[in-house]
């Protein structure tokens, strides 16, 4: 399994408040998406264990996916 992205708090580990305070724009996005996505995975019954693999992939895809878009980055 490839490593998730990093989050804010594992770039800044003393930081104060609320994780999405420190995030990029990116990491929020995906964040709205893996929580839809997650109540999506609760309602069809999967497991816990099976819906954090899932959306670690999707994570990892979707952060690979914005990181990689030219509209992203014009903006920036």
């Amino acid at each position: 399994m490839e490593k998730p992205p990093s989050s804010g708090r594992d770039e800044n580990p003393k930081a104060k408040g609320n994780i999405r305070d420190q995030s990029t724009i990116e990491q929020l996005v995906i964040l709205s998406n893996m929580e839809s996505i997650n109540a999506i995975f609760i309602e069809q019954g999967l497991s816990q264990n099976e819906r954090l693999i899932q959306l670690n992939k999707m994570a990892i895809s979707q952060m690979k996916s914005l990181l990689s878009s030219n509209s992203m980055k014009k903006l920036k």
